[in-house]
């Protein structure tokens, strides 16, 4: 029998390598030919880590597997009848049993102006591109700061999420590192950084200790704050609230969320829920086709039996969902190939985490207990290393975190590619950086430094 994968992402890779112990014929399909570690992109998009060291060739992944052949191919449709995943070029690609496991894209929730002047943060290509303009713009404040007319080099960063609360905070950090190893010229009171989110505390998802810890966190490093704020439209010179207020930086990144819609999965015959997310039954099949799976990302996982009546409770979607789901299907489809039963998904809990920078972390276990500060940044980073892929990678990101956490210019700080592909808005120091009866101020009882190299 046949068995065809669709992604190699997290949700992908633990469902082939299950099923590479059962007698099946595995054909992993992505379009590109590495794996991203996701949880990382923030840190290639902050100048904290290479590409390399976050992606990995899939090929490399599944070479000790003999019964795994990968496809480096755009799947375009699925044709759940004739069982059939139609290929870019034209090709057909048969199966006997399915797994889709596409994943998301970023979420724009309609509002205007996403597309146009935000910068998403989901893929190598993101990062790579946020990293690029987030330079570009500390570099033209420190050339504006020179004729005289101190710049901006602000950067707004929208979802209060995991993501965008590291996102936040290793932008902090990078612009610390700008003034005080690179000698470029910032006013610390022009160039900041500002999290925006509808949400009245970050980490909603969290325990509203792990929230309140997180945003002393931010504040600490001068991270402007805007929470309760529903952003209406975003501009080239930032973005505009609800309320009429104007938020003005030069560059804009949208971490607000995901959605499955315009996706592989979401062209599937199924009905979907929140963010475009399939519908699928308790052992994450398709209704109606038990032959397909979807996992990841790109389903509803619910910890419970869709069919036991009322509206699931759909997982988040993260790593560790991703991973157990995969496993999962490999499991069923293992069990149906020798005719055996299959059984419901249920998910292992191991926790939350999430870092607001050098020596800040949050961990947060299934039982309640919450662990923050020190403890709880080694505690991310020992489970950061133990995921990663490949020992090249565990190795290069270890040395570069202690690196960083001994002495604090490592990164590769590298203007790269197309630099003139999106031009950085310029701003006047007197263009309003937010309202400030709108941001939680961080503590500024030590006295103001001027915008001199190596003060802040």
């Amino acid at each position: 029998m046949r068995v065809v994968v669709l992604g190699g992402g997290f949700a992908g890779l633990a469902a082939a390598r299950r099923l590479a112990k059962a007698p099946l014929d595995v054909v992993v399909v992505d379009q590109r030919n590495f794996h991203t570690f996701q949880p990382l992109l923030y840190q290639v998009a902050t100048a904290g880590l290479d590409a390399s060291d976050v992606a990995y060739p899939i090929r490399t992944i599944l070479r000790r597997y003999a019964t795994i052949r990968f496809l480096h191919a755009r799947a375009q449709a699925v044709d759940v009848d004739q069982r059939i995943v139609h290929l870019s070029g034209g090709s057909g690609l048969s199966y006997d049993y399915l797994v889709v496991a596409t994943g998301a894209t970023g979420a724009s929730f309609g509002v205007p102006g996403v597309a146009e002047h935000a910068l998403s943060l989901y893929t190598l290509d993101d990062a790579r591109r946020v990293r690029n303009e987030v330079l570009l713009a500390l570099e033209a404040a420190d050339t504006d700061g020179a004729d005289g007319d101190p710049g901006g080099g602000r950067v707004l960063v929208v979802g209060a999420g995991p993501t965008g609360v590291e996102t936040a905070g290793a932008l902090s950090e990078l612009i610390d590192v700008a003034v005080r190893h690179d000698g470029l010229h910032l006013d610390p009171d022009l160039t900041r950084v500002t999290l925006v989110d509808i949400q009245s505390r970050v980490l909603p998802g969290l325990d509203p200790r792990a929230s309140e810890y997180a945003a002393r966190a931010l504040r600490s490093r001068r991270v402007d704050l805007v929470l309760g704020a529903q952003i209406s439209e975003v501009t080239a010179r930032g973005v505009r609230l609800a309320d009429g207020r104007e938020l003005c930086a030069e560059v804009v990144i949208w971490v607000a969320g995901v959605t499955v819609d315009g996706t592989l999965a979401s062209t599937l015959p199924a009905l979907t829920g929140g963010g475009g997310r399939v519908l699928v039954r308790g052992d994450l099949s398709l209704d109606g086709h038990p032959e397909v799976y979807v996992v990841g990302d790109a389903a509803a996982v619910s910890p419970r039996r869709v069919e036991d009546g009322g509206p699931p409770r759909l997982l988040p979607q993260i790593a560790q969902v991703a991973i157990q789901s995969g496993d999962h299907v490999a499991r069923q489809i293992s069990h149906r190939a020798v005719d055996e039963p299959t059984a419901g998904f249920v998910y292992r809990d191991r926790g939350m985490m999430a870092t607001i920078g050098r020596r800040a972390a949050i961990a947060q276990f299934p039982g309640g207990r919450i662990i923050w500060g020190t403890t709880g940044w080694l505690a991310w980073l020992a489970l950061h290393l133990v995921y990663l892929v490949g020992f090249r990678n565990r190795a290069i990101v270890l040395v570069n975190w202690a690196w960083r956490y001994f002495k604090w210019p490592s990164g590769p700080r590298l203007i790269l590619g197309d630099v003139a592909s999106r031009p950085v808005t310029s701003l006047s120091a007197q263009d309003p950086i937010v309202d400030r009866d709108a941001v939680q101020q961080p503590d500024r009882s030590t006295p103001r430094a001027g915008p001199a190299p190596g003060r802040r």
